[in-house]
């Protein structure tokens, strides 16, 4: 008898989160920070309330449940949504599940701000029948903008707007993609990814370094703004070699933070000894003040980029 191939395969990716949402009832969910009082008086928080009354809910917030707690739920993601629904008088709300304790991986990965999120969000509404002129109206913008961000996509290639999705690129760039054939597209994404530089100004350049032959229509500059074969070249190479800095940095980032962390401990230590202290202080004292200099970092090198629940 042939043995099934089957077992051969790798078995499926496991999901992160339930394949349905669950009905939550709110006060079952237990946010994981307290939202300032001021927050409830910005303008975010004013569009999302104004949103959610107009609209309704687009995106569900993400929850976790609570062990040995039935149906008590963390909340993971959507605070703001969350506050918005109380005060509309809002009881339950549709929520997605996490299936394990996934709050470092899902909220460093997530960004809901981004433009392409905003993309969907808008064309999922106008979808359900919502005008671009009460949605405008709900967000505080204008039925031109809410027009534009429901076409951001037209004429982006799916690969490129797959690499760009969970990044903090800004419409205007895409803007300028669209003046790209899609291979160009994909090229420029793969550079804006990898030198983690997602401004209109780098689009640009993107674009002044694509060749006419990569471009949607094809441009013939003035004589005095031609830019020749060798200047793209030497452009692109840079660009590269750019890029290949950039990762050699990344891949020492780490290791570097890590070490001077356990430096920054050992002279903590060393310096709580006050013979070591009254030593140094009488015979290396120049030492001594750089050591206390180091001692009293507040923040490491990184320290940026720890995860932190947010907001909306």
């Amino acid at each position: 008898m042939t043995q099934s191939p089957d077992h051969l395969l790798s078995p499926a990716p496991k999901s992160g989160f339930l394949r349905e949402c669950a009905r939550v009832k709110i006060i079952n969910i237990l946010p994981l920070k307290v939202l300032r009082p001021s927050v409830k008086g910005s303008l975010k928080y004013q569009q999302i309330l104004a949103s959610v009354q107009d609209v309704g809910l687009v995106e569900p917030p993400a929850v976790m449940p609570i062990p040995n707690r039935s149906d008590h739920y963390f909340l993971l993601d959507g605070h703001l949504r969350i506050e918005a629904l109380k005060d509309l008088g809002q009881l339950e709300v549709d929520c997605l599940v996490a299936l394990d304790d996934d709050t470092y991986s899902y909220n460093k990965r997530i960004n809901r701000l981004s433009a392409v999120q905003d993309h969907k969000m808008i064309v999922r509404a106008m979808e359900r029948g919502v005008s671009a002129e009460r949605l405008g109206k709900a967000l505080g913008l204008s039925s031109q903008t809410i027009k534009h961000r429901f076409r951001l996509l037209n004429g982006i290639c799916d690969d490129a707007v797959a690499m760009l999705a969970d990044t903090n690129c800004p419409a205007k760039a895409f803007d300028i993609l669209r003046q790209m054939k899609p291979l160009r597209q994909i090229e420029a994404a793969e550079l804006m990814v990898g030198n983690k530089n997602f401004s209109v100004m780098f689009a640009n350049a993107l674009l002044a370094a694509t060749p006419a032959s990569l471009l949607v229509f094809e441009r013939k500059p003035e004589p005095e703004q031609q830019v020749s074969a060798e200047s793209i070249a030497r452009m692109e190479r840079e660009l590269a070699a750019l890029q290949m800095q950039i990762k050699i940095v990344e891949d020492d980032y780490g290791p570097d933070v890590l070490h001077l962390t356990v430096i920054k401990g050992y002279f903590s230590k060393l310096l709580a000894n006050a013979a070591v202290v009254r030593w140094l202080a009488k015979h290396q004292p120049e030492y001594l003040k750089e050591l206390q200099r180091i001692t009293e970092m507040t923040d490491l090198p990184g320290d940026d980029d720890r995860v932190r629940p947010k907001a909306g």
